[in-house]
């Protein structure tokens, strides 16, 4: 069974805590990507950053994204999937979590994003289909 390490997206951009929202917005539209992770000064992963989270958390309360930090939004602990898990644990973590994205950490770097597409181009399309069941089931 594949693991992260040879299914996920490898060229990963990150914004940092302190960049505003407006620049993390122009980041995912120059690379045509609806989510950014957020990294600190230090490297670490500090959350991850959607276009939903732009529209909900900053656009659509009024607030000015030139003044909103990214690391503002990065509430928690982002959720991860270590290099080394396979697709089983990925869909598992992704339906419990329900994300189709997750960043891929090896000790404390971050090293990749793996995606429901990148898991559906590997595995017969049963257990994705159960992964798409499961992240879109409304709580």
């Amino acid at each position: 069974m594949p693991t992260a390490r040879d299914i996920m997206t490898r060229d990963v951009s990150c914004v940092r805590e302190q960049d505003d929202v407006r620049t993390a917005a122009r980041r995912m539209a120059e690379l045509g990507v609806g989510s950014l992770p957020i990294c600190g000064d230090d490297n670490r992963l500090k959350g991850v950053l959607t276009d939903r989270d732009i529209v909900v958390k900053v656009l659509a309360q009024g607030r000015d994204p030139g003044s909103v930090t990214a690391g503002e939004l990065a509430q928690g602990e982002a959720v991860t999937i270590g290099a080394d898990d396979d697709a089983a644990e990925i869909l598992r973590t992704m339906g419990e979590h329900k994300v189709r994205r997750l960043p891929v950490i090896d000790g404390h770097d971050l090293v990749g994003v793996v995606a429901v597409a990148d898991v559906a181009r590997s595995l017969p399309d049963r257990p994705v289909g159960d992964l798409i069941e499961a992240i879109s089931e409304r709580g």
